[in-house]
């Protein structure tokens, strides 16, 4: 079959050039960053006049990405970003300025909405991307800092707003692509389309495999999105998504430096455990609004996410059962006096989670062949069985003043999140544990346009970060029950930046932030726990400044140049450190030191793309990645050399990588589409890809050597 479809595509392509047409695909077109408007901000505005960082992330980019699976494809161009792959897969760590570094898996203090709607949990807690097809996307907005006072506890680190395609202007229409590539990787796609003249849809199905580049550390996926935009009347528009996502993904997990001789094998105990993750999930949303008339218009947005979820481990096998279910509501008024506009918006939102959690004995089988079975031999010890229960009621107000080239806007948010456990392995009158959290956050920025070379702007804001849903559920003194030590981290940050457009040549945005934080997170893991929980207490306070560049340069008519760069200075500040995360009773590490830097952070972060346009159809691309060295542990022993060098070294050397890109876009015979082969780290370079402040030194996550990776797209 994918010789077939490889043979079909190369006719095509030949057909294509033997024919002259010059016709290409609408969308692989160039967007107008001028002409952009960001809605992540509740209120739409131009991304000339935004208030504060924010970084577009185009069909262009989203197109030349190799694998289509991964966020750190998509956002590779964004600064302030870091994004580490585990595992080859689809399940990473993500990071803005440094929030949510620590997160064992998910993303934790950024927001994230895909057609509109929320991923996070009430905790602020995204479990995961794996609803996101990357190749059904159109575009990105990112809003790096702080955003609490329009999220509330899930934006503390910044906003990721997911766009996906519309439906297509014919009544019927699709596409279907086909990617192969090194280490078994293989992903298909089709996806059909359409309009009329109150619609359009969209349904894409997608399956994904790979065996990956470490033992035990195969995945694979399949994700089925359907989306329809209901236009009955110029005054109501309303977005239905359904989407269903299953997914699988070994777990190799870290290593230590004693198996640096190897760094394709797994943890010994990865296999014979048969350690994984499996999701099997389905969302259900609906997103509307009515315009009254000119001044006066309504959203609101309703959604129910419903899914299983296991997990194994050489301690335990982890199940739960969860429902989602939230909506919000926002109501703008709008209000225009010869130059002046002013839009006032107030609004409310409501979440709420159950998760049914039980965990039963694991146990190893030494014979067991190696194969993406989701068998695991679980004994009839039960560790842990219980119910959370979490809500979290958020109400806002938004504020824009727009005269002429000045620009302000401002929110004020209140959140209240209430946690319940009841653990159903204990006596009624000790069996239910709560923790609430409340906080008011407050953000305003403001913007001037001296012209399009130069726009100034200044934004400060708060964050709010209560403890996840993951952080409160890994107890340190028991397997079940909350770690009841736990207290929000809040933050303070100010942003002051510029940003301009030379002609259709030169896009820049350069951004300068501080930000203290008071109560930061860092890791800990206790005795006789084995790997089954990572656990989190509160530092005491860090303080974070950086810069933050992005250009996109027209070199010449058919030479375009993107780059990002990031520099960073993450540093704890002071610690004052609840006594119970020093208890030798129970705790193996020591609470970082003033001074001490966060960790999985490099001071420099550069990638560059160079894209050159040979004519309308063929294009190559070279691209460079690089990352300064970082340190790795939280435990300020083994931060200064206190201990055991041959098992704790700090500091992890970066690296800097180099990929290249060749791809046909072609228009024949009333089909669209491109060829394309990627090759990546094209020099076989062995790094690691992040590291893992695990206090047993399993501490190294390898990246991937050269890998190379051929794609076919075709759209009807």
């Amino acid at each position: 079959m994918k010789q077939y479809i490889y043979f079909v595509a190369f006719l095509v392509c030949i057909g294509n050039y033997v024919s002259g047409q010059n016709e290409v695909p609408d969308s692989l077109k160039t967007v107008n960053l001028e002409e952009v408007v960001v809605k992540a901000n509740k209120l739409p505005v131009t991304l000339k006049s935004n208030p504060g960082s924010v970084s577009i992330v185009t069909p262009e980019v989203l197109s030349t990405s190799p694998k289509t699976i991964g966020v750190e494809e998509a956002l590779r161009l964004v600064p302030g970003v870091r994004v580490d792959n585990q595992h080859d897969g689809e399940r990473v760590h993500l990071s803005i300025r440094g929030q949510g570094i620590l997160t064992e898996r998910g993303l934790r203090g950024i927001g994230v909405l895909i057609d509109g709607i929320p991923v996070n949990d009430p905790s602020g807690f995204a479990p995961d991307l794996y609803d996101v097809d990357w190749a059904t996307v159109k575009r990105i907005e990112v809003l790096r800092g702080p955003s609490a006072g329009l999220y509330g506890g899930s934006s503390s680190g910044g906003v990721l707003n997911i766009y996906t395609n519309d439906g297509g202007a014919k009544p019927l229409g699709g596409e279907v692509s086909q990617i192969v590539g090194s280490n078994g990787f293989f992903k298909s796609l089709v996806q059909l389309d359409g309009s009329t003249d109150k619609m359009d849809y969209r349904a894409s199905y997608s399956r994904t495999d790979g065996d990956g580049y470490r033992d035990h550390q195969a995945f694979w996926s399949n994700k089925l999105y359907e989306k329809i935009n209901f236009h009955p009347s110029e005054k109501l528009s309303i977005t239905q998504v359904i989407s269903h996502t299953d997914y699988f993904q070994q777990n190799p997990e870290g290593l230590n430096i004693g198996q640096f001789d190897n760094l394709l094998q797994a943890n010994p105990d990865a296999c014979p455990f048969n350690e994984y993750q499996k999701t099997n999930r389905t969302t259900v949303g609906f997103h509307g609004v009515y315009k009254f008339n000119e001044m006066h218009d309504v959203e609101a947005t309703s959604y129910l996410h419903s899914w299983d979820y296991k997990e194994t481990s050489n301690r335990c096998a982890e199940y739960r059962t969860i429902t989602n279910p939230g909506a919000n509501f926002q109501y703008n008024l709008h209000l225009t006096s010869g130059s002046v506009k002013n839009n006032i918006s107030v609004g409310a939102d409501f979440k709420s989670q159950n998760i049914d959690m039980h965990k039963l004995q694991s146990a190893a089988n030494l014979n067991r062949v190696e194969s993406t079975d989701e068998t695991n031999i679980e004994t009839d010890s039960l560790m842990a069985n219980q119910l959370i229960k979490q809500q979290t009621t958020g109400v806002f107000a938004l504020y824009k003043l727009e005269v002429s080239k000045f620009t302000l806007m401002g929110s004020v948010r209140y959140d209240n999140l209430t946690n319940k456990l009841t653990d159903k392995m204990m006596g009624s009158d000790t069996a239910t544990t709560s923790k609430d959290f409340s906080r008011t956050s407050v953000r305003v920025g403001a913007s001037y346009s001296f012209f399009d070379a130069l726009t100034l702007y200044a934004n400060w804001s708060q964050g709010f970060i209560p403890p996840s849903t993951e952080e409160l559920a890994s107890n340190p003194v028991g397997y079940s029950g909350f770690n009841t030590h736990l207290v929000p981290a809040t933050s303070d940050c100010f942003d002051l930046g510029f940003r301009g457009f030379f002609s259709k040549k030169l896009y820049y945005e350069v951004t300068g932030f501080l930000m203290n934080t008071d109560n930061d997170f860092f890791r800990f893991k206790q005795s006789g726990r084995g790997n089954q929980e990572v656990f989190y207490g509160n530092a005491g306070n860090s303080q974070r400044f950086g810069v933050e560049t992005y250009m996109s340069y027209r070199l010449l008519r058919n030479l375009n140049l993107q780059a990002a760069y990031t520099y960073a200075n993450y540093k704890y500040t002071s610690a004052t450190i609840d006594p119970v995360y020093t208890d030798p009773a129970y705790v193996l590490t020591t609470p970082p030191a003033d001074g001490q830097w966060l960790p999985n952070s490099p001071q420099h972060q550069l990638y560059a793309e160079v894209v050159y346009s040979l004519n309308k159809h063929l294009k190559i691309s070279v691209s460079t990645e690089y990352q300064s060295k970082w340190a790795i542990y939280t435990d300020s022993k083994a931060y200064n050399s206190e201990m055991d060098p041959a098992i704790y070294q700090n500091w992890q050397d970066g690296f800097n990588l180099y990929h290249a890109r060749v791809s046909y876009q072609w228009s024949i015979w009333g089909l669209q589409g491109e060829c394309s082969v990627y090759a990546r780290n094209l020099t076989d370079e062995k790094y690691m890809a992040f590291t893992e402040p695990d206090p047993d030194g399993n501490a190294y996550q390898p990246g991937p050597g050269r890998e190379f990776f051929g794609n076919i797209k075709i759209r009807f």
